[in-house]
């Protein structure tokens, strides 16, 4: 699948929209592309309910030329708002199906080409979840992590919420998940560069700065440590962190693009809701 978008086309992230909140279901509302070519990549977190994923996503891909997801670990919540009761992998499934119903891409699709302006790369939605090898400091098992956690009142709802079914934990369907999108990535063409997008970093480092470094455990794997550079990374998208920010790890960039929630948004100076645009790269984003 490739693109010929034309000149001015842009290829655009963003994150974290979490509409489940009134202020941000608005910017959604007022989210529209620069041009009639630009896609959207869309890094997780968009809700909690499939209802309001599915809106979200409906309404997206009715102005984007085209619309790839990553799912968070929000959409993977068995929430009790939600009227939508399955878990785990059935629950993914779900709304993969319901993403083909709309026309937007998953990590389950044929990883498309961008073949606009700064192409072609390819574009590749991923899907990884995490392990807990992002340890607190003086941590060496799981256990040990989440029992530092709890002390400091660090835990994250994934453990109530996020269910692995049929896999037996959460990390056991990560190195599934880990397993599979290696296999996937290995089989593009050596020559051509790649856009990850996913919803956790692939590299620890940009958890270096939360508040809450024992969060870190619910934020990535050290499986994909080297990602970034075996498969040709140009920038390497996501979210997760509400931490907007360009970073650079062994010449790669890593460009987190949340929103986040409301009470921290309107703490920044610039607009929310903006896209970042991914290819070309935006002026000064070295």
């Amino acid at each position: 699948m490739t693109s010929t978008a034309g000149a001015a086309a842009q290829l655009l992230a963003i994150s974290d929209l979490h509409i489940g909140y009134p202020e941000n279901r608005a910017l959604v509302e007022a989210l529209r592309p620069g041009t009639d070519e630009d896609w959207l990549l869309v890094a997780g977190d968009v809700a909690e309910t499939v209802a309001d994923v599915r809106w979200a996503l409906e309404t997206l891909s009715g102005r984007f030329r085209k619309v790839v997801w990553a799912p968070g670990n929000h959409e993977l919540w068995t929430h009790p708002k939600d009227t939508v009761t399955l878990r785990g992998v059935a629950r993914y499934e779900h709304l993969v199906a319901m993403c083909r119903d709309l026309g937007v891409l998953t990590p389950e699709d044929p990883y498309p080409v961008w073949d606009g302006p700064g192409g072609p790369v390819a574009v590749a939605p991923l899907f990884l979840l995490y392990d807990y090898s992002f340890l607190p400091a003086g941590c060496t098992t799981k256990e040990q992590g989440l029992e530092y956690a709890k002390g400091t009142g660090i835990v994250c709802n994934d453990e109530f919420l996020l269910h692995p079914d049929p896999y037996p934990t959460r990390e056991a369907w990560c190195r599934a998940r880990v397993a599979e999108t290696e296999r996937r990535l290995d089989a593009l063409p050596d020559d051509l560069p790649t856009v990850l997008v996913n919803h956790y970093p692939l590299d620890r480092h940009p958890t270096d700065v939360l508040w809450y470094p024992e969060f870190a455990m619910w934020c990535g794997t050290t499986l994909t440590a080297d990602w970034h550079r075996r498969f040709r990374v140009e920038t390497m998208v996501y979210g997760h962190l509400h931490i907007p920010r360009t970073t650079w790890h062994e010449g790669v960039r890593f460009e987190e693009v949340s929103v986040g929630y409301p009470r921290e948004w309107r703490k920044r100076p610039e607009p929310p809701g903006r896209p970042r645009r991914i290819v070309p790269g935006e002026v000064g984003a070295r």
